[in-house]
C-alpha cells in the first residue's frame, strides 16, 4: 500500500511485530530469568537455615522468620507492584524491582547479625513484589495473543512452578561448596544482568494515566500480612494463642475496610469486578489450593530426605532436580494442546495428578527409599503442577484489558504466595498433631531400651535418637501429605465446576481473535 500518511497503525504495532522472533526470545529470557530469581529465593534459603542459625545465633523459633520475612512482604505487596507497573510503565517498574532485589540480596549476604538479615529479607520481598507481577504483565504486552503468547506463558509457568526445586538444588550446592552467604550473593550478578538487558530487549508498555490507591494499597498489604502472620503464629504457638486470634480478628477487620475502600474508589488497586468473572475467580481459588500443596511438598520432603534418608544438602537438592524437568514437560504439553482442548481439561487433570502423587507420598515410612517411594509420586505431582500452572496463568489474564493486566497478574501471584503461607501453616499443624500422637507411642518404647546415658540425654534435650525420631517425623509428614492431597483434589473440583471455556476463548488461543487483553 502506498502513500497515505497513516502513522497510527504503525505506532500501534505490538512489540512482537516490531522485534521479531529473536527479539522475543531474548525478551522472554529476561522476563523468565527475573521470575526464576524471585521464585527460587523462597526455597534457596531453606537448606542454608542450619548454617545461618549457627552463624548469626538465631534461636529455633526466630529462625523461621528468615523465610517468613520474605514471604510476608512479597505476598503483601504484590498488588501494589502490579498497579505500579500499570501506571508508571511496566519496564521501568520491572527494572526498579530487580535492582531493589539486588541491593537487598547484597545487604543480606553482608549481614552481621539476625536483625540485619531479617531486614534485608523483608526488603528482598518488596523488590520481588514489584518485579514479579510486572514480569507477568510484560508477557501480555510483548507477545501476540494465540500460540506465541501460549508458549511464553508455558515458559513462565514452568519457571514459576519449578523455581522452588531449582532453589533447593542451588542452595545445596552453594552451602556445600561455598557458604550460606552465597545463597544471597548469587542474586547480585544475575539481577544486574537482568537490569542491564531489560531496556535493550523489552519495549516499554503504554502508561495508563491514573493515581495510586494508597488507602487500598495500605489496607490490602496490612490485611494480607496480618492473615499470613496469624497462620504462621498458629503453626508455632497453637490456634488458641491470644496473638494468633488477635491477628485473625485484625485481618478480618482490615480486609473488610479494604473491600469497602475498593468499592468506592474510582481507580482501585484491585478492580473487584475481576472477581465477577467466574473463570478468573475460580482460577484464584485453584491457585490458592495448589500453592498450599506445593509449598508443603517442598518443605516436608526436604525434612524427610535429610532427616530420614540422611541426604546431605547437595544430595537433597539433586533429589528435587527431576521436579523442574517434569514440570517443564507438563507445561509444554499444556501450552501445545491448549488451543485444541482449552485450559479446563488440563486444570482438572493436573489437579487429579497432583492429588494422586501426594496420596502416594502418604505411604512413605522409615523403610522407604528415594527411588522406591519418593521419586515416582514426586514426578506424578510435578506433571500435574506443570499442566496447572500454564493453564492458570493463561486463564488469569484472559479477557483482561491492558490497563488491568498488572492488577490481574498481581492477584494471581498474591494468591500463590498467600496460599503457600496459609496452607503450609495448616500442614504444619497437621504434622504437629500427628507427630505428637506418634511420640506418645515411641517414647515408652525408647525408655524400655535406652541406656542410662541415653535417658539422661533425652531428659536434657527432649529429642529422641533414630529410629524413634524417624518414626515420629514420618508419621507427621504422612499426615501433612493427606491434607495436601485434599487441597489439590479441591483444586480439581473447583476447575470442574467453576471453569467454563467458550468457543471464542478457543479462537483467541488459536490466534484468531484479539480480546481485551490482546495486542492493541
Amino acid at each position: 500500500m502506498t502513500g497515505g500518511p497513516r502513522p497510527a497503525p504503525a505506532a500501534r504495532q505490538t512489540t512482537a511485530e516490531r522485534s521479531g522472533g529473536g527479539g522475543n526470545a531474548m525478551a522472554l529470557l529476561v522476563i523468565a530469568s527475573c521470575q526464576l530469581m524471585v521464585v527460587l529465593d523462597i526455597t534457596i534459603v531453606n537448606i542454608a537455615l542450619p548454617h545461618i542459625q549457627r552463624s548469626l545465633d538465631f534461636s529455633t523459633t526466630s529462625l523461621s522468620w528468615v523465610v517468613n520475612a520474605y514471604t510476608l512482604t512479597f505476598g503483601g505487596l504484590l498488588l501494589l507492584g502490579g498497579r505500579a507497573g500499570d501506571i508508571l510503565g511496566r519496564r521501568r517498574v520491572f527494572i526498579f524491582g530487580v535492582l531493589l532485589f539486588v541491593l537487598a540480596s547484597l545487604l543480606g549476604g553482608l549481614a552481621q547479625n539476625g536483625g540485619q538479615l531479617l531486614a534485608a529479607r523483608a526488603l528482598q520481598g518488596v523488590g520481588g513484589a514489584i518485579a514479579s507481577p510486572t514480569a507477568l504483565a510484560l508477557i501480555s504486552t510483548t507477545f501476540r495473543e494465540g500460540p506465541e503468547r501460549n508458549r511464553a506463558f508455558g515458559v513462565f509457568a514452568a519457571v514459576s512452578a519449578g523455581g522452588g526445586a531449582i532453589g533447593l538444588l542451588a542452595g545445596g550446592m552453594l552451602v556445600e561448596w561455598l557458604n550460606w552467604r552465597w545463597v544471597l550473593f548469587v542474586n547480585v550478578p544475575i539481577g544486574l544482568l537482568i537490569a542491564f538487558a531489560a531496556p535493550r530487549r523489552i519495549k516499554e508498555s503504554e502508561r495508563h494515566p491514573g493515581r495510586f490507591d494508597l488507602a487500598g494499597a495500605l489496607t490490602s498489604t496490612a490485611g494480607m500480612v496480618l492473615l499470613v502472620y496469624g497462620f504462621i503464629r498458629a503453626a508455632q504457638d497453637g490456634w488458641r494463642d491470644a496473638l494468633t486470634l488477635a491477628s485473625f480478628g485484625a485481618a478480618a477487620v482490615v480486609l473488610a475496610v479494604f473491600i469497602a475502600i475498593e468499592r468506592r474508589s474510582r481507580q482501585p488497586i484491585t478492580p473487584l469486578h475481576m472477581f465477577a468473572d467466574r473463570n478468573r475467580a475460580g482460577t484464584y481459588g485453584i491457585m490458592l489450593c495448589l500453592a498450599a500443596a506445593m509449598f508443603g511438598m517442598f518443605f516436608f520432603l526436604t525434612l524427610f530426605v535429610q532427616n530420614v534418608l540422611d541426604f546431605s544438602p547437595l544430595q537433597a537438592g539433586l533429589a528435587f532436580l527431576p521436579v523442574s524437568a517434569v514440570i517443564a514437560i507438563g507445561a509444554g504439553l499444556a501450552s501445545r494442546f491448549l488451543p485444541v482442548f482449552g485450559p479446563k481439561p488440563f486444570m482438572v487433570l493436573g489437579g487429579l495428578l497432583a492429588a494422586a502423587g501426594l496420596a502416594w507420598l502418604t505411604l512413605t515410612d522409615v523403610h522407604s527409599t528415594y527411588a522406591g517411594s519418593v521419586l515416582g509420586p514426586m514426578l506424578v505431582f510435578s506433571l500435574g503442577m506443570g499442566m496447572e500452572f500454564v493453564s492458570l496463568t493463561l486463564m488469569a489474564l484472559s479477557n483482561v484489558s491492558t490497563q488491568e493486566t498488572g492488577a490481574a497478574s498481581g492477584l494471581l501471584n498474591a494468591t500463590q504466595q498467600v496460599g503457600g503461607s496459609l496452607g503450609l501453616s495448616i500442614l504444619v499443624t497437621m504434622y504437629g498433631t500427628a507427630s505428637a500422637n506418634e511420640a506418645e507411642q515411641q517414647i515408652p518404647l525408647f525408655l524400655q531400651q535406652a541406656t542410662p546415658a541415653e535417658q539422661v540425654r533425652f531428659q536434657r534435650t527432649g529429642e529422641l535418637p533414630p529410629p524413634f525420631a524417624d518414626e515420629i517425623l514420618t508419621a507427621g509428614v504422612s499426615a501433612a501429605f493427606i491434607m495436601a492431597a485434599v487441597f489439590t483434589a479441591l483444586a480439581a473440583l473447583i476447575a470442574l465446576v467453576a471453569i467454563q471455556v467458550r468457543p471464542s476463548d478457543l479462537e483467541r488461543l488459536q490466534g484468531g481473535g484479539a480480546g481485551p487483553g490482546g495486542p492493541a
